[in-house]
């Protein structure tokens, strides 16, 4: 057992991106300073990897759970992969065609639709800060879907949930909601990883703030809210820290004691005013 190493899991919206979808440069020299210390830190989102390539570079991460954890990759490697069946995602988009519905689903190279200029999905990825996905509804003819989001009300979602008993649905805003198989959680990847690493589950931590990260939150040994988080998240929290906005990341890292305020630059300049 790896009893030496540590991990940090770190959801993206509303936690390492502030309300703006940039990342603070407090959260930026934490990260630096975690890598600097040998502790591994690990993107876990519920997007698809082709709606954080840029991140990726940008905060030089190369390990990351995607998909809410149907999708997990270590060091540019592929350890653990949970593609839906086809045939589900055909009879699902012919059900939302007839609904007028729109879909968007994910897959490892893919961020793709089944309509053209949906307006529930122009609002939803205008909210992410991305651009109006390509539109391919036979999608699932020819790629692994990890993951599919249905844009409908809650009450308008009830079909899809008595009609798809086997899988779960996680509701991400008023009208949009993840579909996944069920027992499917970013909880699932993080389990991948640790068992890769073999690190114990008292050496994991996690920083959420969203429904989807409940499961993460329970299956670390450190669970860590941002204080924008959802009441009922903050409620199985370990700690709850600032917000995402408020230098929540690096505030966090300093109160479970991963970094001291000795390894962030920006907290050095401070003093010296």
């Amino acid at each position: 057992m790896n009893s030496d190493k540590k991990v940090v899991f770190f959801d993206l919206d509303g936690t390492l991106m502030n309300h703006d979808k940039t990342i603070l440069d407090s959260t930026k020299q934490s990260l630096t300073a975690l890598r600097k210390k040998g502790i591994y830190t690990v993107i876990c989102t519920g997007r698809a990897p082709l709606m954080f390539k840029s991140l990726l570079e940008e905060l030089e991460f190369d390990s990351y759970v995607s998909m809410n954890g149907q999708h997990v990759v270590w060091e540019g490697k592929v350890i653990y992969s949970n593609p839906m069946k086809p045939e589900v995602i055909q009879q699902l988009t012919e059900l939302a065609h007839k609904n007028g519905h729109g879909l968007t689903y994910s897959t490892f190279e893919s961020f793709v639709t089944n309509a053209e200029a949906h307006p529930l999905v122009q609002e939803g990825t205008a909210r992410l800060r991305i651009p109006y996905p390509v539109v391919d509804p036979e999608v699932y003819s020819h790629s692994d879907v990890n993951q599919v989001q249905i844009y409908s009300t809650p009450k308008e979602t009830e079909e899809y949930m008595e009609l798809f008993k086997g899988y779960s649905f996680v509701r991400w805003d008023e009208s949009s909601v993840d579909m996944l198989p069920e027992g499917a959680s970013k909880a699932i990847g993080i389990q991948k990883i640790l068992e890769h690493l073999d690190i114990p589950t008292e050496n994991s931590y996690a920083f959420g703030d969203g429904a989807n990260d409940m499961q993460m939150i329970e299956a670390v040994g450190t669970g860590i809210v941002m204080d924008n988080g959802i009441p009922e998240l903050k409620e199985i929290a370990d700690f709850v820290t600032a917000s995402c906005s408020e230098d929540g990341i690096m505030k966090g890292l300093l109160q479970v004691g991963l970094l001291e305020e000795r390894d962030i630059p920006l907290l050095q300049q401070n003093c010296k005013h």
